[in-house]
């Protein structure tokens, strides 16, 4: 049996880099995705059923679009299996087309199947996705490029966040989480 922090670190990694093979150490066969997306800045379908239609959305559709993708869960990654876990999330990425900046934020609800230990399903809320100028690269990605690699408390991870006003709400978002 898979440990939850693996499979998501498997998903983390088949996103980022563009790898929907991965999902096969991620999520089973038939797992649902279940999209919230409460800003009007990016788009995804509500609900994807099915290991190749995950990868669709989160993998070869998105990987269309942008590059340089950065997500990272924030907080401690679970070390033994749970049914389910729930964590904040972090993202910055580039627009292929422009080379505009998109930084987001949001939440993961994981659900593990008990037998395999892969996911069976994930929500994913976003809460928040700025969209920055392209003179914002540069700032952005040394920022997130120096994070470590998929989990980290959200205090380190926005430490060192450029001072950018397109930013406020993702420290508006976490300030609010913490209270």
């Amino acid at each position: 049996m898979r440990k939850p922090a693996d499979a998501i670190s498997a998903y983390l990694r088949a996103k980022d880099g563009n790898r929907p093979h991965l999902l096969a150490h991620a999520f089973a066969e038939h797992a649902v995705l279940t999209m919230d997306v409460r800003t009007g800045t990016i788009a995804f379908p509500p609900v994807s059923r099915g290991r190749d239609a995950i990868a669709d959305v989160l993998v070869r559709r998105f990987t269309q679009a942008y590059e340089n993708v950065y997500t990272l869960c924030l907080g401690p990654a679970p070390m033994h299996f749970v049914n389910v876990f729930r964590c904040d999330w972090l993202v910055a990425m580039t627009e292929k087309e422009g080379r505009g900046v998109r930084v987001g934020c949001g939440r993961y609800d994981w659900r593990f199947a008990p037998v395999s230990g892969l996911v069976d399903s994930l929500m994913i809320t976003i809460e928040v996705m700025q969209a920055l100028p392209a003179d914002a690269q540069a700032d952005v990605i040394a920022w997130v490029a120096n994070l470590p690699s998929r989990w980290c408390s959200a205090q380190f991870a926005l430490q060192d966040m450029p001072h950018r006003d397109e930013l406020a709400p993702i420290l508006d978002y976490f300030s609010a989480a913490v209270v």
